[in-house]
Formats: structure tokens, C-alpha cells, sequence
């Protein structure tokens, strides 16, 4: 028998382009999120607004990854398209970023939603200890790590499982709601904009907040050398994926403002536990599983597609070479998952992260708007370049405009995060100078040593070249 190369296996089809993205989306934001974006906007047609409009930015944003990916089709996602438009300097940023701020930080706050809704229903009438909170969700980290190492198989079939279960659990918010309004409990939109708030500065807090909860829509991006027909099946996932998702989140959040009011909107610190304590009566057991599950898949999905963009980063040496390693018995990058994993357990420490959302969602969303803005340079550098997808040039340009003004309006509102990021995002230049651009001797001996080292404990092997 030949032996078998080791390289990504293509074992992803389309239902499991759609899970990974709805999967991602359907995490946490969706019961976190909506808290902020009514206080921001302080009535309940400008929360709606707000939501239908980060629907359609987020799906703007999808077509145009959508001739990125099929274009540029290798794993990656924004780290491949900055780099290949933008050179090497944005593209280490990009993972910079990325690997130290927001995607372990992302990885934290969805395991400690998921540790939330685990233990509120054991202990309803208990404040919540932060230490167990924390090694539940330490644990659960460490279990979907092994998972994705394990198998990237067995993790999208349990993955489509779960998509189904996250659309059930906001199946069952949609329909109580709507049952809800018929028995004539729509008295909270009647005058839904009394109490619209014109700051802009809160606006776009607002923005980020609804963006935040969409986040995870280029995700698959990062995967493109494991699907199958990646030329169809990529943009097909996304074209299922952002409108049905746009929806949902619009009939939840109607739901929600059925139910609870605005004002119940804004004191609740579990939104989906509240609305089913209120609307669903003897099924209200039920709610805080379903988001546990929904949460739980969400960090799976996560957890798989993030490390393939560190992976993408080592294999170029923008990251430790270890990292573009490939564990030869299961064919997945173990160290890349592992290295995440440690990162991600870190972020737990802090007794808050929600403080993270808006600075994490401002660095992401600069580096999104680099990477769309990469069509609409590529066109004109690269005119030649074959297009399998070529989108009309009005998408990645409404969503660059869109969201440029939305990365100008924090610097006034939200200066601390725009600051933080900005700080943080600076700190990569004299590393990437240092280690990247210009290696010194003795960091790449003890590099290699490090590597020699690690590929025994995760029997891994650099990846054939011929990617």
C-alpha cells in the first residue's frame, strides 16, 4: 500500500460548509448581544434596525469572500488574501492579532456562556462560582481541542448535529414568540422608537455589538483546502448561510422584545433563560440546554477553523514552524490546535471578558475590511488573475465604505479599545522585524531544537509540498 501523503484530507461537502458557518454564528452572540444593542439604541424598531443592517453588511462581506476564496482558493482565509494583496508585514499583524487578542478571547467567552448555562440550572437560586464557572470551562476547551485533533470527520458529523440544534433552540424562541404576539402581546412596538437614542457614538457601539454576533462568516474561508469542490461549494454555503441566519436573528430579537419588553431586554444577564421562564412555561427547563449545546458547538466549529489560519500563518514563517505541522495519524494540525488551546485557557484568568467584545470586534473588524478591500485591489493589480466567482464591484465597496465609518466613529466613542487595539496591533511591528523578517541565529537553533522536540510528543511531520 502507498503511503499516504501528509497533507489536509478534502472530506468537507456542502452541508458541512453550511454547519461550520452557521455553527460559528449561532454561538454566543445571539444571547449576549442583544442586552447592549437595545441600551445603545433605546427603542426596539433602532435595535431591529441595527440588526437587519449588520445582517446585510455581514452578507455583503460574505460575496466578497466569496471571490477571495475561490480566487485565492488555500486555507487561511484573511491571513492568505492580506498577504497575498498586501504583503507580508499586514498579513504577520493580521495573525498577530488574531492568535494573542481575539480568537482566544472568543474561544473564552463562548466556554464560559456554555459553563453559564450548564450550571444555572443546577444551582437557580445560587450565585455562580467564578472558579468552577472557569474550570468548566477550562475542561470543555480542552475536550473539543482533542476532539478536533482527533478527527476533523467526526467533529463536522457531530457539527451537523449541532447546527440542527442551535437552529431548533432559536426555532423555539421564534415560535413563542410569535405565539406570544397572536394572543395579542405586541403592545412594545406600537410605539417601538420612543426612546431612540441619536448619539452616534452609541450607534456604533450598537454596531459593533450586532456585528459581533454575526462574526464567524468568513470562517469557512480559512478551510478552503478541505472542501470538496471548494469552487462550489464555498460560495453555495455562504449564499444558504447569511440570509438564513440574517432571518433568524431578526425573528429572535422580535421575540425577544415580545416577550421581555426593552426594558426586560436590558436588565437580564441571560436573555434566552428569561424569555423561556416567561413565554414557555412547563418547557422553560429546556432553554438553557439548547444554548448550552448551540454555545458548545459554536466553540467546536471555532476551535477547528481558527487553528487552520495559524497553521496557514507557520506554513508561510510568519508563525513558529512547529505550528505547520500535521499530526501523521489523524491529519490534522495538532500543534497549531494545542498552542491555541493554552492561549485560550489564559484569557480565562480575567473575572470579565465581555469588556473584550468591543475591543476585539474593532481589531477584527479593521482587518476584515483589509481583507475585502483586497478584491478591489486585486482587481486592479491583478486583473488577469482567474475569477471562478467575480462579484460586482459595488459589494466589496459599500462593505469597505460601511465599514470604514464604523472603525472612524469609535476613535470619539469607544477611545480606550480604538487606542488598545491600535497599541496592540503596533506591538507586532518590531516582532515581526526581529523574528520574522530578520531571524537572528540563535532564535531559529532554538527553534529547530523546540521543533525536533515537539514532533516527538505529537508525531507530527511538516506537511508535503505540494499544497
Amino acid at each position: 500500500m502507498a503511503q499516504e501523503r501528509v497533507k489536509m484530507r478534502k472530506q468537507l461537502g456542502l452541508l458541512e460548509g453550511v454547519a461550520i458557518i452557521l455553527g460559528i454564528i449561532f454561538g454566543s452572540g445571539i444571547f449576549i448581544s442583544p442586552k447592549e444593542v437595545i441600551e445603545k439604541t433605546g427603542s426596539v424598531w433602532a435595535a431591529l434596525s441595527v440588526w437587519a443592517a449588520c445582517g446585510g453588511l455581514a452578507t455583503l462581506g460574505a460575496m466578497s469572500y466569496a471571490e477571495l476564496g475561490t480566487t485565492l482558493a488555500q486555507s487561511g482565509g484573511d491571513y492568505h488574501y492580506i498577504n497575498e494583496a498586501y504583503g507580508s508585514l499586514p498579513a504577520f499583524l493580521y495573525l498577530w492579532d488574531a492568535n494573542l487578542v481575539f480568537v482566544p478571547s472568543t474561544n473564552a467567552i463562548m466556554s464560559l456562556t456554555f459553563a453559564n448555562n450548564v450550571l444555572s440550572p443546577i444551582f437557580p437560586n445560587c450565585p455562580i462560582d467564578q472558579l468552577c464557572r472557569k474550570l468548566i470551562a477550562a475542561a470543555t476547551i480542552c475536550l473539543l481541542t482533542f476532539i478536533n485533533a482527533y478527527d476533523v470527520k467526526v467533529t463536522t458529523r457531530v457539527q451537523n448535529v449541532f447546527m440542527f440544534t442551535k437552529i431548533a433552540s432559536l426555532a423555539v424562541i421564534i415560535i413563542g414568540g410569535i405565539v406570544w404576539m397572536a394572543r395579542g402581546g405586541i403592545e412594545y412596538f406600537e410605539d417601538g422608537w420612543a426612546g431612540t437614542k441619536t448619539s452616534i457614538g452609541d450607534w456604533s457601539v450598537a454596531f459593533y455589538s450586532g456585528i459581533f454576533s454575526y462574526s464567524g462568516w468568513n470562517y469557512l474561508n480559512f478551510m478552503t483546502e478541505e472542501l470538496k469542490d471548494p469552487f462550489k461549494n464555498l460560495p453555495r454555503a455562504i449564499y444558504i448561510s447569511l440570509p438564513l441566519v440574517t432571518g433568524i436573528y431578526l425573528l429572535a430579537n422580535i421575540a425577544y422584545m415580545a416577550v421581555l419588553g426593552p426594558n426586560g431586554v436590558k436588565a437580564t444577564e441571560a436573555i434566552a433563560v428569561d424569555f423561556a421562564i416567561a413565554a414557555l412555561g412547563f418547557m422553560r427547563w429546556v432553554m438553557p440546554l439548547l444554548v448550552a449545546i448551540a454555545t458548545f458547538g459554536g466553540l467546536s466549529v471555532h476551535i477547528m477553523t481558527s487553528s487552520r489560519m495559524c497553521f496557514a500563518g507557520a506554513r508561510n514563517g510568519h508563525m513558529p514552524e512547529l505550528l505547520a505541522h500535521i499530526n501523521f495519524k489523524c491529519m490534522t494540525p495538532l500543534p497549531s490546535l494545542v498552542f491555541l488551546m493554552l492561549i485560550s485557557l489564559i484569557m480565562l484568568i480575567p473575572d470579565n471578558l465581555t469588556t473584550l467584545i468591543t475591543y476585539c470586534t474593532v481589531v477584527e473588524s479593521f482587518f476584515t475590511t483589509l481583507s475585502c478591500s483586497a478584491v478591489l485591489w486585486l482587481r486592479y493589480k491583478k486583473p488577469d488573475l482567474p475569477r471562478p466567482i467575480k462579484v460586482q464591484l459595488w459589494m466589496p465597496s459599500t462593505f469597505v465604505f460601511a465599514s470604514t465609518i464604523l472603525l472612524i466613529v469609535p476613535i470619539l466613542s469607544e477611545p480606550i479599545a480604538v487606542i488598545a487595539g491600535a497599541l496592540m496591533t503596533l506591538a507586532g511591528v518590531p516582532v515581526y522585524y526581529a523574528f520574522v523578517k530578520t531571524r537572528p541565529k540563535f532564535v531559529t537553533d532554538l527553534s529547530t531544537k523546540f521543533t525536533h522536540t515537539c514532533q516527538k510528543l505529537f508525531l507530527s511531520a511538516v506537511e508535503d509540498e505540494e499544497y
